[in-house]
C-alpha cells in the first residue's frame, strides 16, 4: 500500500511534457532578457561612433571599430593599477565586512545575550536615521584619519545594518538553538561553537552577504571622490573610468570654443561607445565572480523549502 501511495503522489506531482516545454520556454525567455542587454552593450562598445550617430544603437552597426577601447587603454598603466586597487579593496573589504556582520548577527541571534535588545535597536536605528555627509566626513577624515589611504575606501562601508538583519534571520531559520546548547554541554567555547558548529551550517547566508558586500565595494566611487584627492595611485577603477568619461564629455562640450581643430578632434572621440566600454570593464570581473557564490545562494534559498 505504501508503494502504491508513493506512485500516486509521483503521478500527482509529475508534469506533462507539454507543460514542461512551456516552463522551459518561459525560463529561456527570462534568461534571454537577462543576457541580451549585456550582449547589446558589448556590440555597441565595438560599434563605430559614426554608425551610432547615423542609426543610433543597433545590434547590426554600419561599421565596427575598436576606437573606444584604444582610447580607454591609452591610460593602460593607470587602468591596471586601478584594477588592482578595486580588486584589493573588494577582497579585503568583503572579508572584513562579512566577518563583522556575521559576528554582530550571531550575538543578536543568541537569546541569552544580555544586551541583545540594545544592539538590535542600535543597528536598526541607523537604517532610519543617518549622520549626514558633513559629520561623517569630519569623523572619517579628522577623527579617524581616513584620508589618502586604502582604509578610507574600506572602513566606512564595513558595517551594513541590512546585511546584519539578513544574517540574523538566516541564523534563526537554519541554526537550531539546541545545537548550540549541545555544543556548550560538550565544553565548546563561544568562538569554537561559532566557527566550527554554526559557520558550516550558515555558509549560504555568509555567501549571500559576501556577494552583497562585494558588489558594494566593487561599485563604489563616491568614497574616492571624498577622500582621495592627491594620491591618484589609490584611485579605484570606477572613479578612474568616471573621470575618463567626464574628460571626454567636457572636451566634446567645449570644442566649439577651441577652434576648428578642436571640433574635428571632438568629432572623432568615441563618446557614446566609450560609455559602453566602461560598462564592460566594470561588469565583467564581478560577473566572473558570481558563479563562485551561486551554489551557496541557491542552497540558502532552498533551506526554507526543504526544512518542512
Amino acid at each position: 500500500m505504501a508503494v502504491k501511495g508513493k506512485k500516486k503522489n509521483l503521478r500527482l506531482n509529475s508534469v506533462s511534457p507539454g507543460a514542461e516545454a512551456v516552463i522551459y520556454v518561459i525560463l529561456g525567455l527570462f534568461a534571454l532578457c537577462c543576457i541580451i542587454p549585456f550582449v547589446f552593450v558589448i556590440i555597441i562598445s565595438f560599434s563605430a561612433e559614426s554608425s551610432i550617430r547615423s542609426i543610433g544603437y543597433s545590434f547590426i552597426p554600419q561599421a565596427w571599430s575598436t576606437d573606444a577601447f584604444r582610447y580607454a587603454f591609452r591610460k593602460l598603466p593607470q587602468i591596471w593599477r586601478s584594477y588592482f586597487n578595486s580588486i584589493f579593496i573588494t577582497v579585503v573589504g568583503t572579508a572584513l565586512s562579512t566577518f563583522m556582520c556575521a559576528l554582530y548577527a550571531y550575538v543578536l541571534y543568541r537569546p541569552d545575550f544580555k544586551f541583545r535588545g540594545f544592539f538590535n535597536f542600535f543597528s536598526f536605528f541607523t537604517m532610519i536615521f543617518g549622520g549626514g555627509l558633513v559629520p561623517t566626513y569630519i569623523v572619517c577624515k579628522q577623527v579617524l584619519g581616513l584620508n589618502e589611504n586604502y582604509a578610507a575606501l574600506i572602513v566606512p562601508l564595513l558595517v551594513n545594518p541590512f546585511n546584519i538583519i539578513i544574517m540574523r534571520t538566516f541564523f534563526k531559520s537554519s541554526v537550531p538553538l539546541e545545537l548550540i546548547e549541545a555544543a556548550t554541554i560538550d565544553g565548546s567555547g563561544e568562538y569554537n561553537t561559532l566557527f566550527r558548529v554554526v559557520a558550516p551550517i550558515a555558509k549560504p547566508g555568509v555567501a549571500t552577504i559576501a556577494l552583497l558586500n562585494a558588489l558594494v565595494f566593487w561599485n563604489d566611487w563616491y568614497l574616492s571622490l571624498l577622500y582621495i584627492q592627491r594620491n591618484k595611485v589609490l584611485q579605484p577603477l570606477q572613479a578612474l573610468l568616471m573621470e575618463l568619461q567626464n574628460n571626454v564629455e567636457y572636451l566634446s562640450r567645449m570644442s566649439g570654443q577651441m577652434g576648428a581643430a578642436a571640433i574635428n578632434e571632438a568629432a572623432k572621440m568615441p563618446t557614446q561607445s566609450l560609455r559602453m566600454v566602461l560598462v564592460v570593464l566594470i561588469v565583467v570581473p564581478i560577473a566572473c565572480a558570481y558563479p563562485f557564490f551561486q551554489r551557496y545562494i541557491v542552497a540558502g534559498l532552498s533551506v526554507g523549502s526543504v526544512k518542512g
